[in-house]
């Protein structure tokens, strides 16, 4: 069993910052690449940024030079630090890992619960 919660969403207004955090647990061999996804009421999910573990990063273009995603692989943990934030990041924030589990040494996709974010204009 493997698990990620996510954690840091909140309201804020136009212009603040926020940190999401996910953090993975369970029968984890390694963590490939981790992401954050977002879906706004009435819209597809989509990424936000991804982050492998030996650095390459991919970020939406709306949220280029406002994000940034990070990680730290000691304690499988992923980061989203949110700058700038605009009414238009609206979502729940969800974390994606590619988890190579302890028991099969296979790759599966998990999901976290997610996480609101709102941002008021």
């Amino acid at each position: 069993q493997v698990q990620l919660v996510e954690s840091g969403g909140g309201l804020v207004q136009t212009g603040g910052s926020l940190r999401l955090s996910c953090a993975a647990s369970g029968s984890i061999f390694s963590i490939n690449t981790m992401g954050w996804y977002r879906q706004a009421p009435g819209k597809q999910r989509e990424l936000v940024a991804a982050l492998t573990t030996g650095g390459s990063t991919n970020y939406a273009d709306s949220v280029k030079g406002r994000f940034t995603i990070s990680r730290d692989n000691a304690k499988n943990t992923v980061y989203l630090q949110m700058n700038s934030l605009k009414p238009e990041d609206t979502a729940v924030y969800y974390c994606n890992a590619g988890v190579v589990t302890g028991w099969d040494l296979n790759e599966y996709d998990y999901w976290g619960q997610g996480t609101q974010v709102t941002v008021s204009s």
